[in-house]
């Protein structure tokens, strides 16, 4: 099981916009790294290179956005083509649009283990009941993807392959970054709580050997 990572970023200013001292396109990709995604793959406008400059030395590929009237459902499906040219065994993809810098590894981490419970539905991140980004698409539900061009949020085409059928799951994972976009500083995030239980829906009872092993004669 290997989860891609496609950082949708056709605006180099906004790719390109600080985030606590690096560029928002950067911190995505650490954050996405550290969490355990992998390949990564920046669907990115580059004129100027500067997309790159920020990149660089960061695991990534960066690819060209196909043309605009595919919309953004076409942007997610080209980063998941390349994704999955790169790591042939990639069979899901984190969406996540350049404007949310703020999510923690921890959450990349979280919807990767909940993948392997519900390798079927799209997962999302909440806060406060609110959901949020990235999102998880599973790679199954690519070829639906392609027939949907939809011009105006990242989030529409994913809510269409949900009105159509396709299950999706939402878990509250205390991650202020994955409801916050990098218009608000890190400052003045909301704190962070982390998940409320395992997003894999096992949970541990740690106490239980060493309660039974005490009970011994």
């Amino acid at each position: 099981m290997t989860v891609a990572a496609v950082i949708l970023a056709a605006n180099p200013d906004v790719a390109l916009a600080d985030a606590d001292g690096v560029a928002r396109v950067r911190r995505i990709a650490d954050a996405a790294w550290s969490g355990g995604a992998l390949p990564i793959v920046v669907v990115a406008r580059d004129p100027h290179g500067a997309v790159s400059a920020a990149l660089a030395g960061a695991p990534v590929t960066i690819t060209e956005p196909p043309p605009d009237e595919g919309g953004l459902a076409a942007r997610i499906c080209h980063g998941s083509d390349v994704a999955r040219t790169l790591v042939s065994e990639t069979d899901a993809v984190f969406v996540w649009p350049v404007s949310m810098p703020w999510v923690g590894p921890e959450t990349v981490t979280s919807l990767i283990e909940a993948h392997g419970t519900y390798p079927d539905a799209i997962l999302t991140p909440a806060y406060h009941d609110t959901v949020g980004w990235p999102r998880l698409l599973p790679l199954a539900h690519l070829e639906a993807l392609r027939t949907m061009s939809v011009e105006s949020s990242p989030d529409e085409p994913l809510v269409g392959l949900a009105v159509s059928g396709v299950p999706e799951r939402s878990f509250e994972l205390g991650d202020p970054g994955t409801v916050t976009d990098g218009e608000t500083p890190r400052i003045g995030l909301p704190p962070y709580e982390g998940p409320r239980q395992p997003t894999s829906g096992h949970v541990h009872e740690w106490g239980d050997a060493l309660g039974s092993e005490a009970a011994l004669p």
